[in-house]
């Protein structure tokens, strides 16, 4: 799958006004809908992301309606994919090294890099300190909640949170990109994507299998 990614040309401040700054230049929400091993964990969540870039960030925006929803990783940089998961992973240099960016539904993040799942480098809590979070449901624990939930998240992620790169704009770039839903300790587990997972069990680290991001300007 391909999709163009829009350039923002207003002033982004935080991940909450990246919502609003979207809504306003009316940048699309796209399914997130690939139930890639249907027989062992069938079940879909309502997702939605969109993205969009301004000069030095990212901005990423989901909406889910799920179940259930949990988030107990205690802090960043903890088993983030088991609480209700929202993640981006992006090659976004010239190279093969891609970024897992993973942040539950109260905004507790972890990144790593590297080119494939084993010896991923973690970014600091420096790094993940310069990326703006917004939720819905706020920041604190939730032990569980069982029901129809919905809920937002919002992240602004600078250039400069590429840790391994030097990436000084995304002008006209065409990059490889995936996007996903987990949630591996729900009572209903589930592993969706945006495009599909060509694989026999659940492995989100498949940079094969990633999509397309065009950067318009």
């Amino acid at each position: 799958m391909k999709l163009e990614v829009k350039k923002i040309k207003d002033t982004v401040t935080d991940a909450l006004s990246a919502v609003e700054i979207m809504d306003r230049n009316q940048v699309p929400f796209q399914s997130l809908d690939k139930v890639n091993w249907e027989d062992s964990w069938p079940y879909r969540p309502q997702v939605e992301f969109r993205i969009a870039y301004t000069d030095n960030s990212l901005l990423l925006n989901y909406r889910v309606e799920e179940d259930s929803i949990r988030a107990l990783a205690p802090c960043d940089n903890d088993k983030i994919w088991e609480d209700s998961c929202c993640e981006c992973f992006i090659q976004s240099g010239n190279d093969d090294i891609y970024y897992n960016i993973e942040c539950n539904c109260v905004g507790r993040m972890l990144m790593g890099s590297g080119v494939d799942r084993k010896e991923r480098i973690r970014a600091g809590q420096d790094v993940l300190n310069t990326i703006s979070r917004w939720s819905s449901l706020e920041m604190d624990p939730i032990e569980e909640r069982v029901g129809k939930q919905q809920w937002q998240l919002s992240l602004v992620i600078p250039f400069s949170a590429f840790f391994r790169h030097n990436i000084k704009s995304m002008d006209e770039k065409i990059v490889k990109a995936n996007f996903y839903k987990c949630g591996s300790k729900l009572p209903t587990p589930h592993y969706l994507s945006w495009n599909p997972v060509i694989w026999e069990k659940p492995d989100f680290h498949r940079p094969e299998c990633f999509g397309e991001l065009i950067f318009t300007i």
